[in-house]
């Protein structure tokens, strides 16, 4: 167990002092101390705690010795890419099987997007939700769907069921497709994602509707992620308005051309 070299290896690297730590954890410093020199053992909130602070696995926090890592390993790792373990304290993935042991699909509607929130993890949680099967999606992955609201995926028209493939490992983030996150700050969000993990720790979130503004998160506020496979809804897409009124210009435009073009050539 590495937990009492990591957390002063930690501490030190963002120049702090003990009583630094101890003040931002409200422990006593006397604790603290104890924990680096290896005296006192931590406790599950405790682990938690520490956790959030640094930025870093409950398992890297524990299991890794972060002293034989190099620079740009742990550089990597305070960015909040935990790419050692791979944040595998925070995708421990709750999830149900139907009679002949082959994964179902959870709905998670609008009402229980609340919930979820805090019940991902939680196996009584998830075993509560509505389930149904897609047979044209592969019997060897996991899925789940979500029910969107808002209009900031349009075309995509809100109250639709989108569905996404669950993601284990978050370097395979694809850079502007659409992916279901759930994160720790704003829930569930449906967007398309720009990876940019690798040079700040963070995604960017990109809406199909451009009325709104592309965000970014830290990769350490996210919980789940799922690529989204298909969607369902009960709505017609709107036409693209923008996108028609666009084409007409052009066209427009092009008849101009040609007229001029036809004068030139008199």
């Amino acid at each position: 167990m590495y937990f009492k070299s990591n957390i002063k290896l930690l501490r030190k690297r963002k120049n702090r002092t003990q009583d630094d730590v101890a003040n931002a954890l409200e422990i006593k410093r006397s604790t603290l101390s104890g924990y680096e020199n290896g005296v006192g053992n931590p406790s599950i909130t405790a682990l938690t705690e520490f956790s959030e602070y640094f930025g870093v696995a409950i398992d890297t926090l524990i299991k890794v010795d972060l002293e034989s890592l190099s620079e740009s390993q742990l550089s990597q790792l305070e960015k909040g890419y935990d790419i050692y373990i791979k944040g595998s304290s925070l995708r421990v993935l709750a999830t149900t099987v139907d009679s002949d042991n082959e994964e179902n699909i959870e709905l998670v509607n609008e009402k229980a997007r609340a919930g979820y929130a805090a019940g991902y993890a939680d196996p009584e949680y998830i075993r509560i939700l509505p389930t149904f099967k897609l047979p044209f999606l592969s019997k060897q992955k996991k899925y789940r769907s979500f029910q969107i609201s808002g209009d900031s995926m349009l075309p995509i028209p809100d109250g639709s069921y989108v569905t996404g493939e669950f993601v284990q490992d978050w370097n395979n983030i694809r850079n502007h497709h659409a992916y279901i996150i759930l994160t720790k700050d704003d829930g569930m969000v449906f967007k398309v994602i720009e990876n940019i993990i690798s040079d700040s720790g963070k995604i960017k979130l990109h809406s199909l509707n451009p009325l709104f503004l592309p965000y970014e998160i830290k990769i350490s506020e996210v919980t789940e992620v799922w690529k989204f496979v298909n969607y369902i809804s009960s709505e017609v897409p709107e036409p693209n308005k923008e996108k028609d009124e666009l084409t007409r210009e052009v066209k427009e435009l092009k008849k101009q051309v040609q007229a001029i073009q036809m004068k030139l050539n008199l």
